[in-house]
């Protein structure tokens, strides 16, 4: 059985963020459906050998292996998530509605939800959704599931491992940066929960490492010890948290759900990130 028990976080998180509640309340409710979820996912079928020797190539543990996702365990999740994604956008009604009705006649599997080179959306332009709402049903659906399933391998992946911008274990684009003891950067995978290092100087999502091209955007006062990078050669951004600042933040991925003001502030900038937050206040 697989449980992702994040409701404490998720409120001591919302406490703090009291105005945007109710905006956020659709997250709520996925974060109470994975804690009374009973779906599951067996560990991923590959030694440690064959996981470093991927890492090596610079290849992601899932690239060029076949996941054991069943399709019942991802639609008990699927299925509540169309119908938050439904509410949320509207203007995505027809794409999610086309989306619901190609997995229920067979014709998405669950590994379509899967990232391919850095990107989860890889169907939206066949359902005509955007990628950060088939980003959203990906996260809300398979979270649980990849998270369980790549437990053994988060101890396996050491330091100097992997110094890419996807996740080493999923594939994902990063979703979250944490600044950790030592001043390290600590990139935080959305889709699977995996974390890896990765170097300050560089651009997390096109590597370029021009110091001119990194700006670095810090918050509101109040909101110490969270900031913006971003990017201006590839116009990408990510939002990340000084924890040796703010040693009581929460788990990357309800940090990013509870700061849509952030990524407001440098939307209107002209940036963008590849798996935003799928409710941003208008």
């Amino acid at each position: 059985m697989t449980t992702l028990d994040l409701r404490d976080a998720w409120r001591d998180l919302l406490r703090r963020r009291a105005a945007l509640g109710d905006a956020l309340s659709p997250y709520g409710e996925i974060v109470d459906r994975w804690a009374g979820s009973t779906a599951s996912a067996p560990p991923i079928d590959a030694t440690p050998d064959d996981g470093r020797a991927r890492w090596a190539r610079g290849v992601p543990l899932l690239a060029d292996q076949r996941v054991p996702l069943a399709a019942g365990a991802v639609e008990e999740l699927l299925a509540p998530a169309l119908d938050l994604a439904a509410a949320i956008r509207p203007d995505a009604a027809a794409g999610l509605a086309a989306f619901a009705t190609a997995w229920d006649a067979g014709e998405v599997a669950p590994d379509a939800l899967l990232p391919a080179r850095g990107r989860i959306g890889r169907l939206a332009e066949r359902y005509g959704l955007d990628d950060d709402v088939l980003g959203f049903l990906a996260v809300a659906s398979l979270r649980p599931l990849l998270e369980s399933s790549l437990e053994p391998w988060r101890a396996r992946l050491g330091p100097d491992d992997w110094s890419l911008a996807v996740c080493p274990f999923c594939g994902a684009p990063p979703g979250w940066g944490d600044i950790v003891e030592g001043g390290r950067l600590e990139l935080a995978c959305h889709l699977c929960g995996g974390t890896w290092r990765f170097s300050r100087a560089r651009c997390p999502f096109c590597g370029d490492d021009d110091a001119k091209s990194q700006r670095r955007l810090t918050a509101e006062a109040g909101e110490e010890g969270y900031a913006i990078i971003a990017c201006t050669a590839c116009r990408a951004y990510l939002k990340e948290l000084d924890r040796r600042e703010r040693w009581n933040g929460g788990p990357p991925l309800l940090e990013d759900w509870a700061s849509p003001h952030l990524d407001v502030a440098v939307r209107r900038q002209g940036y963008w990130r590849p798996l935003a937050p799928v409710i941003i206040p208008g």
